[in-house]
């Protein structure tokens, strides 16, 4: 039996076209939605933005469109879906941040389930966002990597949590930590591997809009 090419090269062209547009509609939807704050077929984009990852950033690179706007639209999206659960979970509430805050001379000691342990030394953000976290009814880890948020979610089994990170990093993971909380994510004003800035105000926002 003749394997009918032809046909076949015409059916990959004809579904990568529709992946193409699916991909160009999601980023058109998402990308309103972000502006607007006002959410369209979030399922939809949601679905096509991860599984189409890759793509949809070259797409955004061919246009000359900064490709960081798919991370953005889906830690945003992610964001307002799960904001009310957020906002109405009252058991364990927990704030994952990155070691690259901290500062140079930073003494803490790294314990190897929780991560950095801040002794508020007031050298750098997190000394500020931990007694915030004090008085809002959270936890502060400083993880050096993404194993230890199993690791922590496995022992402290926190109900609801805020994340910190660049967004690459910030939209796979809260994808992840999505199915076992609600989760809110923020991305640092400066990121990079060494010496980062964190939204230490918006951070603190998000710690009283769960305590409403």
């Amino acid at each position: 039996m003749q394997i009918p090419y032809e046909i076949l090269g015409k059916v990959f062209i004809l579904l990568a076209i529709l992946v193409i547009i699916g991909i160009g509609l999601a980023l058109l939807l998402g990308a309103y939605s972000f502006s607007r704050h006002k959410i369209l077929f979030p399922g939809f984009v949601l679905f096509m933005l991860y599984l189409f990852y890759g793509p949809a950033k070259w797409i955004c690179r061919r246009f000359s469109i900064r490709d960081t706007i798919v991370d953005e639209i889906l830690v945003e999206l992610r964001n307002a879906l799960m904001l009310e659960k957020f906002q109405k979970t009252k058991g364990r509430k927990v704030v994952f941040l990155p070691q690259c805050l901290r500062h140079p001379d930073c003494k803490a000691r790294c314990d190897p389930i929780d991560g950095y342990l801040c002794k508020k030394c007031g050298k750098c953000d997190i000394g500020t966002i931990c007694e915030a976290a004090d008085k809002y009814g959270f936890k502060v880890f400083v993880i050096p990597g993404g194993s230890f948020v199993k690791k922590i979610l496995k022992v402290h089994k926190p109900e609801s949590c805020i994340g910190v990170a660049c967004y690459p990093e910030l939209s796979e993971s809260i994808q992840g930590v999505a199915a076992y909380m609600p989760v809110q994510g923020i991305c640092l004003l400066k990121d990079g591997c060494f010496n980062t800035e964190a939204n230490v105000e918006e951070i603190i926002r998000k710690m009283e809009e769960s305590c409403v």
